[in-house]
């Protein structure tokens, strides 16, 4: 299984990680990005600068810095929590919780979850039950003021605000994308439809579960400027030049494979049928309708284009706010944010059939599905999940009345690597709070 899944800067940025990968990474502990000392002093030390145009910024350990400094690192637009109240959450701490023991394969000794969590290189954790803070932490440098970036989590907001405007009408599910942007009408996009989009069924040479894929994801994200760029780079400059060296390789429809593109696409359609940029329909419809505490940043391209597939720092609690307005069906704070249709459409999942034949072998997802950008479990529960690269996770489990949120900041962006330690700690707060009725 390689290492490298659901790919991020880091894992290409060679030159900062070349040390490294004859050794083995500094622990969670050692890595402490208050304890390396990274942009502290008066000026800074050179040793202990985090830049982007160095190369290392978002590449261990610096990453455990940049990833709670995303809007010092890249260009951001704000994503506006609007004028309203914050919705409260209120605290009803658990010391049960945290002294929760899991085990999972590889790991028979029974180990406290936040340990394991933190031994992972956890920033943050928090765990609602029915809408109240049970349990919550903070490394590093996090607080409950701090942003972090999502990164794929990003790709299930999205999801979900094109589902409200398919809703509504003003998306349809079964349009082509050349139907609403033409000026994809060579590219392998022109004869996807949005719920291809939506539910990742398409076949383009982008796919990032092969050799050739991730030579794509690279281009294209030097193209949104997500990387830092080599000199005499003549590649596409904006997020939108690089979709259309994107090609079509078969049929769609015919299996899920998890391609970022996809949600790139999306959020152009989003901002082509409401007559303005996506992010600002996201705070218009979603972020500041949930009381969130907080503005957001997405990452922007040389164009101000938000980079929809991952761009999106926002703050532990705010995120929840997010989860627990999914766990209550879309209403929230008063309000029905999302139509509970939707929600319960997400619930379902999609197609488990074409998830299996995913070229991925997602041996510790077996049996999910990908509906609308989010990852659903199938479970007794009813459990789904947003999930982003480095351990990032929403987790929503609606029996259990339960919605956990992760941020982490490691040496390693796969997530399917950290499935079977985080499906035994989600289980096992389930549980114990369902024994809470």
């Amino acid at each position: 299984m390689r290492s490298w899944k659901f790919i991020v800067p880091a894992a290409l940025i060679l030159a900062a990680t070349a040390a490294q990968s004859q050794q083995a990474p500094l622990s969670a502990a050692e890595s402490d990005p208050v304890r390396m000392g990274w942009m502290q002093g008066t000026p800074t030390p050179p040793d202990k600068l985090v830049r982007f145009n160095d190369g290392n910024a978002l590449a261990f350990p610096r990453n455990r810095w940049s990833f709670a400094h995303f809007r010092e690192i890249l260009p951001t637009a704000r994503v506006s929590r609007g004028a309203g109240p914050v919705s409260p959450l209120p605290l009803a701490l658990r010391p049960d919780i945290a002294k929760l023991t899991i085990t999972w394969p590889g790991q028979t000794q029974p180990v406290n979850w936040v340990d394991a969590f933190d031994a992972s290189y956890a920033d943050a954790i928090l765990v609602l039950h029915r809408g109240k803070i049970v349990f919550e932490k903070y490394n590093g440098v996090m607080n409950r003021d701090r942003p972090h970036i999502g990164f794929s989590m990003t790709k299930s907001l999205y999801g979900t605000l094109a589902e409200t405007l398919i809703a509504e009408g003003k998306i349809d599910e079964r349009r082509t994308v050349v139907s609403y942007l033409p000026e994809l009408g060579t590219s392998g996009f022109a004869d996807v439809t949005v719920r291809q989009l939506l539910d990742m069924t398409t076949s383009l040479d982008f796919n990032e579960d092969t050799d050739e894929g991730t030579k794509k994801f690279g281009a294209f994200m030097l193209g949104t400027g997500f990387y830092p760029r080599p000199a005499g780079y003549t590649g596409p400059a904006t997020a939108f030049g690089a979709l259309t060296t994107v090609r079509k390789v078969d049929d769609h429809g015919k299996r899920f494979d998890y391609q970022s593109v996809d949600t790139e696409v999306l959020g152009l359609i989003i901002a082509k049928v409401m007559g303005k940029r996506s992010h600002e329909v996201l705070s218009e419809r979603i972020w500041s309708r949930i009381g969130a505490e907080h503005d957001a940043d997405i990452v922007v391209d040389a164009n101000g284009q938000p980079i929809a597939m991952g761009g999106l720092s926002a703050t532990l609690r705010d995120f929840a706010r997010f989860g627990e307005m999914m766990r209550l069906g879309g209403r929230y704070n008063g309000k029905q944010i999302v139509p509970a249709k939707i929600v319960a459409g997400i619930r379902a999942g999609g197609d488990r059939g074409l998830f299996a034949k995913a070229l991925w072998d997602y041996n510790t997802r077996r049996g999910w599905s990908y509906r609308s950008q989010w990852w659903v479990r199938h479970n007794a529960n009813g459990a789904y999940m947003a999930i982003g690269a480095y351990g990032q996770a929403i987790y929503v489990d609606p029996k259990a009345e339960m919605v956990m949120v992760r941020f982490m900041s490691g040496p390693v962006g796969s997530t399917v690597d950290m499935d079977p330690m985080t499906h035994a700690a989600v289980d096992a707060l389930a549980a114990r709070l369902q024994q809470a009725r």
